[in-house]
């Protein structure tokens, strides 16, 4: 089987996701992502002409994210008529699974070029009506095999099955924000990122806006749960509720309600991408790998928990690769909300000092479609820094799912 080779990855930096308050709020989803593309193809001198496919993941896809994100943008940023584009959603996965699948077209020898990663104008998605009760868009006989609730009532669930507490989450949390604030003003970030600006050249945002660096304990004690007043509320004329979804699985289940803004992953704008090319291609043009793809696979689990899928998934790329937990020196695992790092840390056994080093969603905030490819950048930046070899990246999804991907330095 062909490698495939990683030459660059590059991502914008993350707006907060509202409506007039974030800096990207008001840029079109196609131009962040386009933005990505073209500094892409200038610092790695690529022709256009030549790159496969572009795939894209979005987790929005109507609207001002619809008409295959993938194709438009890069036709926005002035690429080739030629280059094709798709785009795919396994909603918080869909960008980690974009780069996955344009691996697979170069690893089975059908592709050489491939520009893959995703997008999320989270300020544009969250106008969208009607939201849907459920992951299961409505579909009532769905429902009746896999009551699947709200993700942070699936967040609050895990914790209260698996006796995870409040100030366990937090201290998660406040590590978070420290090891973001540092990245940041250390420059860890820098060498991915991509400034966003405005057509009338100004620049949009060329920072981080999200991360809180002053969060302390004290001040998360003051949050109030998020998610348990929505627990109780009528969904529907029939009653529906979201308890009454967890009930069906979980029947003497009490919940304790313990995830809040500050434990959960943040409401942000922004994309991400990176380059992957065929050993023969790379040689051919000059492009120097800065990894390889080792392996990649996804994995699926209980969709009534939703978020526990990562640890099964990484333990399945492992074995695909023929390697254990310790052949990895870091690991990137999705701060979708705090229980599912500490979950994945605590059954795998994974030291936290090799676990989101440079913070993750909770300090940095999660747009949804783009941060697996995010993710995989910032690992590779790491692995560099560091001069370590080996990493793995994976991330919960709806319905129960996770990608995972290993990536090894060359």
């Amino acid at each position: 089987m062909a490698e495939a080779w990683i030459i660059d990855a590059a991502r914008t930096p993350r707006g907060i996701g509202k409506i007039e308050k974030g800096a990207l709020s008001n840029i079109h989803s196609q131009r962040l992502l386009s933005t990505v593309l073209k500094a892409l193809a200038e610092r790695n001198e690529l022709n256009t002409d030549e790159i496969d496919d572009v795939i894209a993941g979005c987790g929005t896809q109507s609207g001002n994210q619809a008409a295959c994100i993938a194709r438009m943008a890069a036709l926005d940023a002035g690429w080739n008529n030629v280059t094709p584009g798709i785009s795919v959603e396994r909603f918080c996965g869909s960008g980690l699974s974009a780069v996955n699948l344009g691996a697979m077209g170069i690893m089975s020898g059908m592709q050489d070029l491939v520009v893959a990663g995703g997008v999320e104008s989270m300020s544009y998605g969250s106008t969208l009506t009607p939201l849907m009760l459920s992951l299961d868009a409505n579909n009532e006989h769905l429902r009746k095999i896999h009551p699947q609730p709200h993700q942070g009532i699936c967040a609050d669930l895990i914790a209260t099955l698996e006796n995870i507490s409040r100030e366990d989450t937090e201290k998660l949390a406040v590590e978070s924000q420290i090891r973001a604030a540092h990245a940041i003003k250390n420059g860890h970030f820098d060498k991915s990122l991509v400034p966003v600006m405005n057509d009338d050249g100004s620049v949009a945002l060329d920072r981080e806006e999200f991360p809180r660096p002053g969060t302390d304990m004290a001040s998360l004690a003051g949050l109030k749960a998020s998610f348990e007043a929505m627990y109780d509320f009528p969904l529907n004329e029939e009653g529906l509720s979201y308890k009454k979804l967890v009930e069906a699985t979980y029947p003497d289940v009490k919940i304790n309600h313990i995830h809040h803004a500050g434990n959960s992953s943040g409401v942000v704008d922004g994309a991400g991408a990176v380059v992957l090319a065929s050993p023969e291609y790379a040689r051919a043009h000059n492009l120097k790998p800065r990894a390889k793809i080792i392996t990649l696979t996804t994995a699926g689990d209980s969709p009534e928990l939703m978020l526990n899928a990562p640890v099964p998934a990484a333990k399945k790329a492992l074995a695909k690769a023929g390697m254990t937990l310790n052949d990895i020196d870091l690991f990137e695992v999705n701060e979708a909300f705090a229980v599912v790092p500490l979950k994945f840390m605590r059954d795998l056994e994974v030291d936290s000092s090799i676990v989101n080093v440079n913070g993750g969603a909770m300090a940095l905030g999660h747009p949804i479609g783009a941060t697996g490819a995010m993710l995989l950048g910032t690992l590779l930046d790491e692995l560099e820094r560091r001069d370590l070899n080996t990493g793995l990246v994976t991330m919960c999804t709806g319905g129960g799912m996770a990608p995972a991907t290993i990536i090894e330095r060359m």
